[in-house]
């Protein structure tokens, strides 16, 4: 509910110019608002103007009550999404950042900047020059920062990135990405306090998903990833026993799951990072990453698999906290994934194959957990189900374990795929979901863990459920996709070879003798009633109520014409008879 304030006598003590009447004009006001998120739109015009006022202070030498009065009253008007036009010009925005303490010193000006041109300022410009320039135009000074001021000034950019296009061009053209990086390598220096360090990461994080050129500034020319890899590694304390592997400083010889959980500050930070890592590596794993590049994934990756196996002060916190982790493994490069795998086989660890399997085993809980709620199934299965299948394609360890949780040696053939409990009735449940991204994710998972064979596919997930991706490949005809896959036998229970001759290869159990609803028929009554049949295709077909297809040479389906159906009705008897004509629908 929006709360409203006369403002027209605070107005009436700003334009005193008194620094005092002013100070105790902006006190009240931000008692009064502090918890104002909605406004009346009745004074748009007073509160644009008491924002004029208050930059106009802020440009004047002030004493520090009356900075924070006047930076918590700009975080407050900040909010209100109609009355920005004050704060979105260049002036307003510089005498923002200077308070922030991130401005960069002879920034370039764009007249006619395009978010979405990926365009970079400064590019070739001298590191050591934009360092120097950096530390000249920093404000206020490092030796005793008025953190508060700091922290209000960040609060007013977010609200106004959040809210307004303009000044997410303005924040771009004024290099603001450049100071946030200059005092996001100050990590290891504890004179920042969480509230400094939190809005730095949040405007970051802000720049990087809302502007293209300012995501790949910072992944390329400010080396975001090693600076970023850096605040996490930081932010989470940890220490190197191995060049790949991580423990928790001070507690290197406490297994993962006896650790205590994470501080709340601890997550915060640690959240914001994956968030700006993900932006900056979202097109990673389509692209081809050079040798240097490669080290810093992998690097990351090893920092990733820490985050996994730690844990937040709550349930709940700790799946956000690793569903960010696990949003960012998707998109490093696919061999940087085996750092997974890297740390040595401990007492209490899962092994598999004399490898550490804890991380893969931590993902596949993590993504049954999803399936299980069901809830938005794109936004939260989808992650952790491509990561999961992507290197169970890549790592032969990897997938031979997921295979022995999901799809262990076949006993039961008397349920449908789809029925029980089991992790792979569910994915077979979901194979055939409304959503075709999740039931082709679904079905791709369990294709990779039959390394991709056709028969194999189909006897644990049955041919009904199965055609949806057999189609898409072209491989209804059978045989194997294109994978590269080690050789292994593919172990059959006693129970399955036994049924394996009465198994419905549609249904995938066995099923009960239906009775032949030809018998007692003449040979006469079963060619009028087929002739019946594909009169009624031929019908639906022409009134476009269905679409009849055939499986043609390639394994793919293919239309069947009204000419086709046509030859089936004058010539029923005389078909040719070639070694495929079986197959045709």
């Amino acid at each position: 509910m929006a709360m409203k304030m006369d403002l027209s006598a605070i107005l009436e003590q700003m334009e005193t110019g008194e620094q005092d009447t002013a100070l105790t004009a902006l006190q009240s006001y931000t008692k009064e608002m502090d918890q104002c998120f909605t406004f009346s739109r009745e004074e748009e015009h007073e509160r644009e103007r008491l924002g004029e006022l208050v930059l106009g202070f802020l440009n004047r030498e002030l004493q520090p009550s009356c900075q924070l009065a006047c930076l918590e009253t700009l975080r407050i008007l900040t909010r209100d999404k109609d009355c920005l036009d004050p704060f979105i010009n260049r002036s307003a925005m510089s005498t923002l950042a200077r308070y922030a303490g991130i401005t960069v010193a002879s920034t370039a000006t764009h007249a006619h900047s395009n978010p979405m041109e990926g365009q970079v300022e400064g590019e070739g410009e001298d590191a050591e020059e934009v360092s120097s320039e950096l530390m000249k135009g920093a404000s206020p000074p490092s030796e005793s920062p008025d953190q508060e001021v700091i922290v209000e000034a960040l609060k007013s950019i977010c609200n106004i990135l959040l809210h307004n296009e303009t000044g997410q061009v303005i924040a771009a053209d004024l290099q603001l990405i450049k100071g946030l990086s200059e005092r996001l390598k100050q990590c290891h220096d504890s004179i920042w306090n969480h509230e400094v360090r939190f809005f730095d990461l949040r405007l970051t994080f802000l720049l990087t998903a809302l502007r293209v050129d300012v995501r790949a500034q910072l992944a390329q020319e400010l080396h975001g990833i090693s600076l970023l890899g850096n605040q996490l590694d930081v932010t989470l304390g940890l220490c190197w026993p191995d060049t790949l592997e991580t423990a928790r400083a001070g507690s290197e010889d406490v297994p993962p799951e006896e650790l205590p959980p994470l501080s709340r500050e601890q997550i915060e930070l640690a959240m914001e990072i994956l968030k700006i890592l993900f932006n900056v590596t979202f097109d990673t794993a389509r692209r081809k990453v050079d040798e240097e590049e490669t080290a810093e994934y992998r690097h990351l990756g090893a920092i990733l698999r820490h985050c996994l196996m730690s844990h937040a002060d709550g349930e709940e916190r700790t799946e956000e906290f690793h569903s960010h982790t696990v949003n960012l493994l998707g998109n490093l490069p696919l061999p940087c994934l085996d750092v997974l795998l890297m740390p040595k086989v401990q007492q209490g660890s899962t092994e598999y194959m004399g490898v550490n399997m804890d991380a893969v085993n931590m993902l596949l809980e993590f993504m049954e957990k999803r399936l299980d709620r069901g809830h938005k199934l794109r936004e939260t299965l989808l992650p952790s189900l491509n990561l999961l299948t992507e290197s169970g394609r890549i790592h032969r360890e990897t997938r031979k374990f997921l295979r022995s949780k999901v799809l262990p040696p076949l006993r039961d053939v008397i349920n449908r795929p789809e029925v029980g409990s089991a992790l792979r009735n569910k994915l077979v449940r979901i194979m055939t979901h409304i959503d075709t991204d999740v039931k082709d994710c679904a079905a791709e998972f369990l294709f990779v863990l039959c390394k991709e064979s056709v028969s194999r596919f189909i006897k644990y997930t049955g041919y009904g459920n199965a055609a949806g991706l057999l189609a898409a490949r072209g491989l209804l005809r059978g045989g194997r996709d294109s994978g590269i896959y080690s050789e292994d036998e593919d172990s059959e229970t006693e129970e399955y070879k036994e049924a394996k001759a009465h198994i419905n290869p549609i249904t995938g159990v066995v099923e009960e003798e239906q009775p032949d609803p030809m018998e007692g028929m003449t040979e006469e009554q079963k060619e009028y009633e087929a002739m019946k049949l594909v009169r009624m295709f031929d019908k639906l077909s022409r009134t476009n109520v269905i679409q009849p297809m055939q499986l043609s040479m390639d394994g793919k389906m293919r239309e069947i014409t009204p000419d086709d159906l046509q030859n089936l009705t004058h010539n029923p008897v005389f078909q040719p008879e070639d070694p495929g004509s079986e197959d045709e629908a």
